[in-house]
């Protein structure tokens, strides 16, 4: 019974699942046995929180959590190898992707390093489940090298897809927060606020409706107690998000620094301008919805039209028309 059962199986296409499978525990076995260890002040500073009862032990007296920091290790360690292979050469690039992360929201100090991780990471997942898959349906041929090549460029560049339309999101929040962010500043300003304490008022108050343009606000009060320049703040305000409405409240925001004049007129024009311009871009939307429309009539609805009202005089003149042609 038992050779009869090995007979039907197919070794052949089970073989790369089992070299898969094997080069991954080879890997965790690894990781395990290279940065899994313990210092010995670890150990006293772990055999200290036991006694004190704050850590979970199991029953081998070891912390229940140790079992995944050979893994988070592992990966902490083949970050900067992972991210450099992917990493920008001319500074122009690594202005250009800094500024897209920037204009996501994603400001660390790693944030580029991570991003490129990610980037290889995906590569890295698409190949193999690509070819994994090319292989098992295909066999070793040109066509499955294709398929993974192309998954695997595919996977690559997921990560900047998805960048650029938590880009994108962000960009429109601030657009649609900033007018109200500029009337409440316009209030501050008049009842004899400065414009940096109007600026960390509307920060404060406007977090809970609008935290895109609130965090923006407060990054700037943080530069300016850190001791920045207000010029440098306020053009670095318009430079980091991408948006041109900030941009251009920004300049008018240093003008007004610079030659002293009325702080209250200046937003209060400018919040009219924002308003004014997104009442454009909604008309400008409207009127476009009866071109975007063309294309799903004609394709989805003329044809349903067309079968419903032509389909019975159709059948009824093929149904008149055959026997008298058959005669």
């Amino acid at each position: 019974m038992i050779s009869l059962l090995l007979s039907q199986i197919d070794f052949i296409a089970i073989l790369p699942f089992a070299v898969f499978g094997a080069i991954a525990v080879g890997a965790w076995a690894i990781s395990e046995t290279l940065f899994n260890r313990t210092s010995k002040s670890e150990e006293r500073l772990m055999l200290i929180k036991q006694r004190a009862g704050d850590g979970k032990t199991g029953d081998d007296g070891k912390d229940v959590n140790r079992t995944t920091d050979g893994i988070t290790r592992l990966l902490a360690k083949a970050s900067p190898a992972l991210g450099d292979v992917l990493k920008p050469t001319k500074p122009n690039e690594v202005g250009k992707q800094k500024q897209k992360l920037d204009e996501a929201g994603f400001r660390g100090e790693q944030a580029p390093l991570m991003f490129n991780t990610l980037k290889m990471v995906m590569a890295i997942i698409g190949f193999v489940l690509a070819g994994g898959g090319a292989l098992l349906l295909n066999g070793m041929n040109i066509s499955s090298l294709t398929y993974t090549l192309i998954f695997t460029g595919v996977f690559l560049f997921l990560p900047e897809l998805v960048l650029s339309l938590i880009a994108k999101s962000r960009k429109q929040k601030v657009f649609l927060g900033l007018p109200d962010a500029l009337d409440l500043m316009v209030v501050c300003v008049e009842a004899g606020l400065g414009l940096d304490q109007a600026m960390r008022k509307v920060a404060v108050e406007l977090f809970s409706a609008h935290p895109v343009i609130a965090s923006e606000f407060n990054i700037c009060n943080q530069h300016l107690q850190m001791g920045k320049q207000r010029e440098q703040v306020l053009r670095e305000l318009g430079d980091r998000n991408g948006v041109d409405d900030l941009k251009t409240l920004s300049s008018i925001m240093i003008q007004v620094d610079k030659f002293g004049t009325s702080i209250g007129t200046a937003l209060r024009t400018q919040s009219d301008a924002m308003r004014v311009r997104r009442r454009q871009i909604a008309e400008e939307k409207a009127a476009k919805t009866a071109v975007k429309l063309i294309f799903p009539l004609v394709i989805f609805i003329f044809p349903g039209i067309f079968v419903v009202l032509v389909g019975p005089a159709a059948i009824t003149m093929v149904n008149e028309m055959l026997p008298a042609l058959q005669k």
